[in-house]
């Protein structure tokens, strides 16, 4: 049976998902982007609770760029909320996304501005 792109993301996700946990010292860096737009989190599972988050969407600085440096601004972002709350370390979920362009942007970005995983 041919998969669609849907169904083919989730069952990735899935297979992710099975091993990837955050927790509160070291929280999900979980990421989503649309045809337009990325976002990025930091979630602690064991509560259910977002501790962070950045997005592109109703940005000034993140308008009119392309999507590769709009998600290097999402990344750096995250990395900067990170610090102000006191993550250091997390555990990156591509989200069922291959780990390429504007996701690998993304946390090659997240790297540089201090967070490790």
């Amino acid at each position: 049976m041919a998969l669609n792109k849907v169904l083919r993301r989730a069952k990735i996700k899935r297979r992710i998902r099975k091993r990837v946990t955050g927790t509160s010292l070291i929280p999900r860096l979980s990421v989503y982007r649309s045809n337009k737009q990325i976002y990025a989190q930091l979630i602690d599972d064991a509560t259910g609770k977002t501790l962070a988050s950045a997005g592109s969407f109703k940005q000034k600085e993140t308008q009119n760029v392309n999507k590769i440096t709009q998600a290097t601004m999402i990344g750096k972002k995250i990395a900067e909320k990170a610090q102000e709350v006191g993550i250091k370390t997390v555990v990156f979920d591509r989200n069922g996304y291959l780990y390429h362009g504007r996701v690998k942007s993304l946390a090659d970005s997240a790297r540089e501005g201090g967070l490790k995983f």
